[in-house]
Formats: C-alpha cells, structure tokens, sequence
C-alpha cells in the first residue's frame, strides 16, 4: 500500500495494492499493524455506509470531543470528491482543506482524523460510500461547516446551483461565525 501525504498535516490517503485477475479483484482494505504504523487508530465502533446520486454534496461535518471521529473512507461505486477542512484552532493551516478522487476504480482509502470537517460530492448516480470511524455517532456532538462558505474557497468542480444539499447542512455556519471545539 502506497501512502500519500498532503500540505496539511494529519489526512492521508491511502492507495491499496489491487491483485487482479480473470476472476476479478481482491485489495486489502484495511491492516491493523500497517494502519497503526500510520498513526491511524486500530479500533473503529462504527460503520456506516451510504449511496447518493450525482451532484449530492454530504457535509462540511464533524463530531466535537468528547466523541470527536477519525474517518477511514472510500468508495465502493461510483466516485466522490471528498474534502477535510483543518478546524484544529491552534493548527497553522487552520481553515486549509484538502481534496481527494476516490473512485471505484482507484480504490483509494482516506484518512481524515479528528479535528477535521468532513464532506464529500458524488459525481455519479449510485455513488456507495463507506466509512469508518472511530467513536460511536452523538447528536448532541454533531457539528459542521457550509460546504459553499467563500472563505473557505472550495472549488467542488461543478455548478453550486446543480448540487444536491439537505435543509440541515444549508444551515451550518461559516468558518467566520464558527468557535471550533478543536
């Protein structure tokens, strides 16, 4: 597995040996020992996984500590461009994001840890999402950031007016009226 660092200290991502055949495929998706050499966290308590169709944008999100989640992400169908904002208040690249292709053909694996806003855009319909995280998901934690905030500056590399976003993250603050628990 080749690893990929980026500007921003913490994420990484992740790009998995693929051994392919007549038969198919077969990766290792995730590798206790090889992770904890990473510095990713070798329990996850929850799973989740969800499907979106193209132009459906899910986030800037996060959980604030005490149940703060690391997320080991990819994509199984489809693709998305998927962001982690640096909302860490004494980080020097606080309110920097970076970006990553996970498609279901490259089959890389993102590491965002805590600390980080979360989101991503599906650029095909039936996109499968999956994640992992590190603590249990806790409403009363739940927080995030507005995925078209103009300081943020993310180019989502479509059309604002095409995309697909729920009535909740339309309500989340931008980084100028947020106060980051990080």
């Amino acid at each position: 597995m080749d690893v990929k660092t980026f500007a921003i200290e913490g994420p990484l991502l992740l790009v998995p040996s693929v051994l392919t055949d007549s038969r198919g495929y077969f990766l290792e998706s995730y590798k206790a020992s090889r992770f904890a050499s990473l510095g990713i966290p070798s329990i996850f308590n929850q799973d989740n996984q969800s499907r979106s169709a193209k132009g459906v944008v899910r986030g800037l999100h996060f959980q604030s500590p005490p149940m703060d989640q690391g997320k080991l992400v990819r994509v199984i169908r489809g693709s998305v461009l998927d962001v982690a904002v640096d909302i860490r208040k004494k980080s020097p690249t606080y309110g920097k994001f970076v970006k990553a292709l996970l498609t279901e053909q490259n089959k890389h694996i993102f590491w965002i840890p805590p600390g980080f806003a979360h989101g991503f855009l599906a650029l095909e319909n039936d996109t499968d999402f999956l994640y992992k995280v590190t603590n249990e998901y806790s409403k009363e934690h739940e927080g995030g950031l507005r995925f078209d905030d103009v300081d943020l500056g993310i180019d989502w590399e479509m059309d604002i007016h095409q995309m697909i976003v729920s009535e909740k993250d339309l309500l989340l603050p931008t980084l100028k009226d947020f106060s980051s628990p990080f």
